[in-house]
């Protein structure tokens, strides 16, 4: 798990603390819940625990917590407490349900994209695809791995619910509308691969709503509603959009031109998807080749990779993450919080945006 707090000054060292702390708890609460759930559901029927042990593997297997990181910071920045005078159990079940819907929009994403990797681990649909196979299950495999998935998906979105269920009532408003938002989201990238214009417009407006709001923007101002200070919302908004879309930005270059090794998933999928990117929209701004080279096949990813370069276009969306992130920083630097969470959240929008992984 990525370590999102602890460059800042001595100062904030005791914040930096009262973070981390809460993230490991959220780590703790994810992990209890589902153990509770195998507990209950294996005393039913073993066949019944495989959903369970499905998302107790992807928990497991890491990841960056983004999204809890961002929703307790939230939460502390806007005066959220602490220990033995605060009700903890509140955000960190918020910050708890953030990652789980996060770990549903994972699985399905693997099916819609047909990935086979996450977390340098098989995905869902994969495994399943795989057992079904060994064992000459009935039927076909693709649709049982995929249906396993889809189910296993929809499971984590019961949970991420339940969860939420000991949140402060304050955060339920910007909960359902972090929901609703990363599902429209998902359709409108699905929807733009299978077009595959030329839409930079778009491109940008799918990597706010699918990405951005729902891994940083949302994310602060659940916490921030949690901590009872919904006024602190349009100073998010600001901050989270820019650095969210950076975030996403990163991921787009991240698949082009990351080592698998690193991103622990195919790199190239979103040429194969036909994922209409602000990269690629660019791209074929200004070179036609392009297009072809992803829609008609018989090009390896290499060779797509290395046109893409020659555009200058990477260089360029490389500019544009430096110039949201210093929107973002902006932002924030006048947001009517304690200085230590300025600086804190100052560094972390270089660290979502300059990430390797």
């Amino acid at each position: 798990m990525t370590t999102w707090f602890g460059t800042g000054p001595q100062q904030a060292a005791p914040a930096r603390a009262a973070a981390a702390h809460l993230l490991q708890c959220v780590e703790e609460r994810l992990r209890s819940f589902l153990a509770a759930e195998r507990q209950t559901w294996a005393a039913v029927d073993e066949h019944a625990v495989v959903p369970v042990d499905a998302l107790s593997q992807l928990i497991a297997s890491g990841g960056k917590r983004i999204r809890p990181a961002f929703c307790i910071t939230g939460y502390l920045a806007a005066g959220g407490a602490i220990g033995e005078q605060a009700d903890d159990d509140g955000i960190v079940a918020a910050a708890a349900a953030v990652e789980m819907l996060h770990i549903s929009a994972l699985i399905h994403d693997d099916v819609v994209d047909d990935s086979s990797r996450r977390r340098g681990q098989p995905t869902v649909h994969t495994r399943h695809i795989d057992q079904h196979t060994a064992r000459h299950w009935q039927g076909e495999a693709r649709r049982f791995g995929e249906g396993v998935a889809i189910l296993v998906g929809d499971l984590a979105l019961v949970y991420s619910s339940q969860l939420m269920s000991a949140a402060p009532r304050s955060a339920i408003a910007s909960w359902d509308t972090l929901r609703s938002e990363v599902m429209i989201g998902q359709y409108m990238d699905l929807a733009a691969a299978a077009e595959f214009s030329v839409d930079p417009r778009l491109s940008r407006l799918i990597a706010v709503i699918k990405s951005g709001r729902y891994s940083i923007h949302r994310p602060l101002v659940v916490g921030a509603a949690a901590a009872g200070r919904p006024d602190l919302a349009p100073a998010f908004e600001e901050y989270g959009e820019a650095v969210g879309e950076a975030f996403q930005l990163r991921d787009d270059l991240l698949d082009a031109f990351g080592d698998t090794a690193d991103t622990g998933k195919p790199a190239g999928l979103d040429f194969a998807q036909h994922k209409m990117t602000l990269l690629l929209g660019w791209a074929m701004q200004r070179d036609d080749r392009i297009h072809a080279m992803i829609t008609q096949g018989g090009h390896t990813p290499e060779q797509v990779r290395r046109r893409l370069l020659e555009t200058g276009v990477p260089a360029d969306v490389e500019a544009h993450i430096a110039a949201l992130v210093e929107r973002g920083c902006k932002a924030i630097a006048d947001a009517p919080i304690d200085q230590q969470w300025r600086a804190e959240l100052t560094d972390m929008a270089h660290k979502v945006a300059y990430r390797t992984t």
